[in-house]
């Protein structure tokens, strides 16, 4: 049985041989595996939406445990708590322990994104930007997992009077 990575999303450090153009070093990559327990593949990111990738075709098998071993394993895309207050040139800070959105570049650089509560919104929800701030791998190491509990559209929502 090959030595393979587990799913999830990583940074390529090299190509892959035989795919140097679809997997040169120094991009997001998504590691997955076929529902059935069958083979592992790789993928580059799709589509971007709410700073979330999206994944999709044409995936790649994956059966180089040597390049598998390249890859550079990055936390998942989610929501966590900043570990240290992050201050700005020009002034403005986000502050520890704020809620950010870690998403990521097709480099595979992480990106975080601030919430926001809007005071004239009647919502009572926190809103992120479509612009966020690159932060270095130690960084990106020291970031602490926000649980956000995810809710279905209303439509899929179960109905609390039935």
């Amino acid at each position: 049985m090959l030595d393979l990575p587990d799913a999830g999303l990583y940074r390529t450090t090299q190509a892959f041989p035989g795919h140097e153009s679809e997997f040169p070093a120094g991009i997001l990559v998504y590691v997955g595996e076929r529902n059935n327990g069958g083979q592992k593949f790789v993928v580059r990111p799709g589509q971007n939406r709410n700073n979330r990738w999206y994944w999709g075709e044409p995936t790649t098998p994956l059966r180089s445990p040597s390049w598998g071993k390249t890859l550079k394993q990055l936390p998942s895309e989610g929501f966590y708590s900043l570990p240290e207050t992050l201050e700005f040139e020009g002034g403005g800070k986000w502050l520890k322990n704020a809620i950010v959105q870690l998403g990521y570049n097709e480099e595979g650089q992480g990106i975080i994104f601030v919430a926001e509560q809007r005071e004239a919104s009647s919502e009572n929800a926190l809103f992120f930007s479509d612009r966020g701030m690159i932060v270095n791998d130690e960084l990106l190491a020291r970031l602490t997992w926000a649980p956000i509990l995810p809710v279905r559209t209303e439509s899929s929502a179960p109905r609390l009077d039935a």
